[in-house]
């Protein structure tokens, strides 16, 4: 089973063992079909199953079966939370999971080798790939229609056109 990191419980909420999460998904409402996610601290995993999810700004309110009160709720402050990837549903066409990424080498339109992507950000307007290369410092790639032309996640390669300004880097 592959677990993929979906969001992070940073608080507690109330006293009756809810707790406040930061989605990592851009698709929040994909909590409401998580059955249950997995916790991890040190060596020990947990399942903790969701029963309930709630909206409070871009955070969620979970209600997590055998937390009841504040307590047993601060237990799980700055944990991250991961769900089984066949959980997760199918990815609208375009979009990939930031796993599926990492490590995936960028060449040029041209058939120059740039690099791998080492991680992925987002800036609000648009993703940023942060492309790791060989004895340079690293490259920030903004990922937009003019700059990113293909996603290969089968064949490990994505395909860029490096406009003015990115060719200097």
């Amino acid at each position: 089973m592959e677990l993929l990191e979906v969001g992070k419980i940073v608080n507690t909420h109330g006293l009756r063992g809810e707790v406040k999460a930061v989605p990592w998904t851009d698709y929040p409402e994909v909590f409401e079909d998580i059955e249950y996610v997995y916790v991890k601290r040190g060596e020990e995993e947990k399942e903790l199953k969701i029963n309930n999810v709630r909206y409070q700004k871009s955070n969620l309110i979970l209600k997590i079966d055998g937390i009841d009160d504040i307590d047993e709720a601060q237990k799980y402050k700055n944990l991250i939370m991961y769900a089984p990837r066949e959980m997760l549903g199918p990815l609208p066409e375009g979009v990939h999971y930031i796993a599926d990424l990492i490590g995936l080498e960028v060449v040029t339109d041209d058939g120059r080798s740039v690099g791998t992507i080492e991680d992925v950000f987002n800036t609000g307007s648009n993703d940023i790939y942060d492309i790791k290369r060989e004895g340079k410092k690293n490259m920030l790639l903004p990922v937009i229609d003019e700059v990113v032309l293909d996603v290969d996640t089968d064949a490990k390669k994505v395909t860029v056109h490096m406009i003015d300004g990115l060719e200097d880097l």
